[in-house]
């Protein structure tokens, strides 16, 4: 198992834009499935978004479709998460997942191996 590192969270207002970016150290995850996942105070955690291998396929939550963004930074190997048009139901813990694998990525969290510690993402005004 890999320990992923999750960067790029804060305080935005609504309507704002962020980008998360997941990576973990000295390696590049262009093979791994990464997906996203957020958990917000007292409710379940929720796949946001994902990508497979090879880019082949990408998933996003209804909730988030047309205003995220998920892709792999191929020169420094990390996978991105660009959120736009922020709403305060965006507000959570957002975490990082991946599996070594090409199987297509999977919004359900039993999927994936190894995990980042989280990064806070809040949108209020």
């Amino acid at each position: 198992q890999l320990q992923f590192t999750e960067s790029g969270g804060g305080l935005v207002q609504p309507g704002g834009s962020l980008r998360l970016s997941c990576a973990a150290a000295g390696l590049s995850l262009k093979n791994y499935a990464i997906g996203w996942f957020r958990q917000a105070p007292g409710k379940n955690r929720e796949g946001v978004s994902c990508i497979t291998y090879g880019d082949l396929k990408k998933f996003y939550a209804d909730s988030v479709a047309g205003r995220f963004t998920i892709s792999r930074d191929n020169a420094n190997g990390s996978v991105t998460l660009q959120m736009t048009n922020l709403k305060p139901e965006d507000t959570a813990i957002y975490y990082c997942a991946g599996r070594h694998t090409s199987f297509p990525c999977s919004q359900f969290d039993s999927f994936y191996d190894s995990w980042g510690q989280g990064t806070q993402v809040t949108v209020s005004s």
